[in-house]
């Protein structure tokens, strides 16, 4: 009877692990104070981007909105030869951020952060908050440019210096739109800071 109740919660933790410890979406992604209260280790990760890269806190959200819709495993749709037979994927971006192999591997190098995973969230915020960060000083946009911050994040810091999203007419719209999330999530998050951050100073001394 003793090895029942033992064997039925190790089964729970094998499967929990087997699984990834995976979060769902959040059910209200349109409002900052929801994603944050429903998922509140995702808050504790926010802070520490914005106190670690100095990066306000909506917009890396506006921006992993846009590339993911917050899905831990999102990749770029699979590609098909005649219409059934996979060859691959438009690109290896992947995870939370949607970020590609190749820079991935750049800010693991820059920042040490070897045990890092693209489809865990603090790892990809904190990945948002150094590329913001490095597009601040490489091209000079301002870490609250959502807009402009998102067409680096699209084309790369080369690709924005040469102008290159000024070729895709279909872009245009999608920065404006992170542009837009990013200043109705702020407006949010004016509302709803003071209580996120005396719940969350609550649970780290008394919780």
């Amino acid at each position: 009877m003793c090895m029942k109740r033992l064997i039925g919660p190790a089964c729970c933790l094998l499967l929990l692990s087997l699984a990834g410890c995976a979060t769902p979406p959040p059910k209200d992604p349109d409002n900052i104070c929801s994603i944050f209260k429903e998922n509140r280790s995702w808050y504790n990760a926010a802070v520490d981007t914005r106190d670690k890269w100095g990066v306000p806190v909506h917009v890396p959200i506006a921006m992993m909105y846009q590339e993911s819709s917050f899905k831990h495993n999102a990749a770029p749709p699979m590609q098909y030869f005649w219409g059934f037979i996979p060859i691959g994927r438009a690109s290896d971006a992947y995870g939370y951020a949607q970020a590609k192999t190749m820079t991935w591997d750049d800010y693991v190098r820059e920042t040490g952060n070897s045990w890092s995973s693209r489809d865990n969230f603090a790892d990809a915020m904190d990945f948002m908050g150094w590329f913001i960060s490095k597009t601040h000083k490489i091209n000079g946009v301002s870490k609250w440019d959502a807009k402009n911050q998102y067409l680096n994040y699209h084309e790369g810091w080369g690709g924005y210096k040469r102008g290159t999203y000024k070729k895709k007419k279909w872009l245009g719209p999608v920065a404006k739109k992170v542009d837009d999330r990013a200043r109705r999530y702020a407006t949010q998050y004016r509302g709803c800071k003071e209580d996120l951050d005396s719940s969350w100073l609550w649970r780290l001394f008394f919780g």
